[in-house]
């Protein structure tokens, strides 16, 4: 029986070009899927866009020089190019700035608002007397509150890893202009999320989801309080209420409303414009969305509180696959210190198919992964090439020098030939279960399972040496036969990971129209075959050492560091009234639960004291004992984690680098000035 399933992907925000690793975590999965679904003859219907407001658009287009709508339309469409140029079969890519996309995100808040779940609240926040204007917290930098960095983020520390308000920052400035903010009170409206605790608690409890996600879920839900939904700014969509002049509903609110406006425009382009309602407001429809684990609380908790809420029967989220992160050489993706890929210069040598193939068998479902050149290398030769490719071909190969190019007639299957149907279809089954189950890693190990018992029933057969013989032609002619229904299986279930390529071998096994079905059509004996064309190059070792240098080079060369801004000046009496000294690092170790933090045990000459410093990504323990470094000791002490840090130790850092400042050839308590 046909099922209708409706499936998103997490909205790429159009900010910044998308990387392999926003490919793998919530799009290549979600494609498959889609692609699979539909060759099993299922009512699919995959929606994603563009999310298009919020403070980073306007910050980055502030930098850029550009009208945040400007900004967006450039990554809207640079985005969606790397979609097409990756075959995405999305049934519609829309986004958040289309006018249709206003209407359901008022009803949405109309409805909480009417229903008591928004609530007006005066806080206080940030204000640039500098700019007139309140500032969010990606345009705030400041001391931090708990180790007395002074340049945490509005959001968190990069130093020591605590998350705070912008309010708590100490000498909180504009991160733009470097101008001083001062607290004033606004008025906001906030979604009352601690009134669905109850009820998202045992609606989570029925969900068979991944133990990594439920127990993320569950505890999120249990410290879910109320969020402010509203921000002071002109871009985004203005708040439907007296007295909320200059206010917009906050991106984290209207984005997932995307998903149901992006439908609403693809109904209109359908010429139904309630065509949308067959899927959205079914309950026997099947809703899976696709995202990253950094979007889990938006689509787990948030987004299901938000169509709880509200008053029309929208579907609830049936299955939320959410993948780890996926990094680049053991590094995060970053385009601000040239560790990326650049796309239009990748696809001037590889294959669309290439790389999904690549990601699809390394993805990042259980554990963070990562892209290496050397592993893309093995996957397209020793897999792509030697596995698939080179049963597809030897295959092919014999049928056009030795059967006129055409398909055989299959005769007695001996025990052999019945061995290796029957192991086709239990494997073919097997990828159909991991398919199913959103396992991309195991669906495309068992495609090379597939390939790899096409080669050994090959060679095993040894149709080279029946060929030469006539009274052993009707053997030759079933062992190519047979195999040909396993480079047909092979077509099948590789076509979700690979589609352009299963395209090509299904157009070799010389069906016209394109495939559509996961029950492929039987081949038709006599039947004449195109002369196939090789389906993967080998990737060569300089090629590869060529793409590492490359990526090295960029790094070097193209890195753009972002220097803030001059500080207030200070006089040197207060510069004075610093107490820096040498000590030396007796003891390092981790701090529980943290993945930054150290606690240091330092020799400062006047005693010994424990320092807490958030530099554990940068070092190891073994490193630190023993290196004499820079502390200030008349530093307010602080409690981090349930540690006290008695000082500071002075350290340069630059995006993600970071370096303590060491201080060699003087004892420990030597004063430092």
């Amino acid at each position: 029986m046909q099922q209708k399933i409706l499936i998103t992907s997490a909205l790429p925000y159009a900010n910044g070009p998308l990387h392999f690793g926003h490919i793998a975590g919530a799009y290549l999965p979600g494609d498959c899927y889609a692609r699979y679904q539909r060759m099993r003859g299922n009512d699919v219907k995959y929606f994603c866009g563009s999310d298009e407001y919020g403070v980073a658009i306007t910050m980055s287009a502030d930098i850029a020089g550009r009208t945040p709508k400007e900004q967006v339309d450039i990554y809207h469409e640079m985005n969606k190019g790397l979609f097409e140029k990756l075959n995405f079969s999305f049934d519609h890519y829309s986004r958040t700035t289309w006018e249709g996309h206003k209407a359901p995100t008022l009803q949405f808040f109309n409805d909480l608002y009417a229903n008591g779940y928004i609530e007006e609240m005066m806080s206080d926040h940030l204000y640039s007397e500098a700019d007139d204007k309140f500032l969010a917290d990606r345009y705030v930098v400041g001391t931090c509150p708990n180790c007395g960095y002074d340049n945490a983020r509005g959001d968190e520390c990069s130093q020591c890893a605590t998350s705070h308000d912008a309010i708590e920052l100490i000498n909180p400035r504009s991160k733009l202009s470097g101008a001083p903010l001062v607290m004033r009170s606004s008025k906001h409206w906030f979604l009352r999320l601690d009134k669905f605790r109850d009820k998202m608690l045992s609606w989570v409890d029925s969900k068979d989801w991944k133990p990594n996600v439920i127990n993320f879920v569950k505890q999120y839900i249990e410290k879910m309080h109320p969020r402010a939904i509203t921000r002071d700014s002109k871009w985004g969509i203005p708040v439907p209420l007296e007295g909320a002049e200059g206010k917009v509903i906050y991106v984290w609110f209207d984005a997932p409303i995307g998903y149901i406006s992006a439908s609403m425009e693809w109904a209109q382009k359908q010429g139904d414009p309630d065509l949308w309602k067959k899927y959205w407001l079914d309950a026997d429809t099947k809703f899976v969305q696709f995202v990253g684990k950094d979007n889990i609380p938006f689509h787990a908790v948030i987004f299901p509180a938000m169509i709880m809420g509200q008053n029309q029967p929208y579907k609830l989220v049936d299955e939320l696959p959410a993948n780890e992160f996926y990094n680049l050489e053991g590094k995060q993706f970053s385009k601000s210190e040239g560790w990326y890929i650049d796309f239009d210069d990748f696809f001037l040598r590889y294959t669309p198919d290439q790389i999904r193939y690549a990601i699809a068998a390394n993805a990042p479902e259980t554990a963070d992964s990562e892209f290496t050149w050397k592993d893309f290398q093995m996957r397209c030769n020793s897999e792509l090439l030697g596995k698939y490719g080179n049963f597809v071909n030897r295959t092919a190969v014999f049928v056009q020098k030795y059967c006129d190019g055409k398909i055989p007639d299959r005769h007695d299957l001996d025990c052999v030939d019945v061995e290796f149907l029957e192991n086709i279809k239990k494997i073919v089954d097997e990828i159909a279960q991991h398919y199913e189950s959103f396992s991309l890693r195991r669906a495309s190990y068992t495609i090379m399972e597939l390939a790899h018992l096409g080669n050994v029933y090959f060679d095993h057969k040894k149709p080279w040496h029946d060929v030469k013989d006539p009274s052993k032609k009707e053997r030759f002619e079933t062992t190519v036969s047979c195999c040909l229904e396993c480079v047909k299986a092979l077509s099948v279930v590789s076509a979700p990971i690979i589609p352009e390529t299963a395209e090509r071998v299904w157009g070799f096994l010389g069906f016209q129209s394109p495939m559509k079905t996961w029950e492929a059509n039987d081949l038709i004996v006599g039947r004449e075959l195109p002369k196939p064309e090789i389906l993967f190059k080998k990737v060569e070792d300089d090629q590869i050492a060529a793409e590492i240098i490359k990526l090295q080079s960029m790094k070097k060369e193209h890195k753009i560091i972002p220097h803030p801004p001059l500080k207030t000046m200070v006089s040197y009496e207060d510069f004075g009234k610093l107490d820096l000294r040498v000590g030396m690092i007796l003891e390092a170790k981790t701090i529980p639960k943290s993945k930054k933090l150290l606690e240091l045990l330092v020799d400062v000459g006047i005693d010994k004291r424990t320092v807490v410093a958030g530099i554990s990504k940068y070092y190891t323990s073994d490193e630190l004992v023993g290196k004499m470094v820079a502390v200030v000791v008349n530093l307010q002490p602080a409690t981090i984690r349930g540690v006290q840090s008695q000082g500071m130790v002075l350290a340069g850092s630059i995006d993600d680098s970071l370096k303590v400042l060491s201080v060699e050839e003087l004892p420990p308590g030597a004063i430092v000035s």
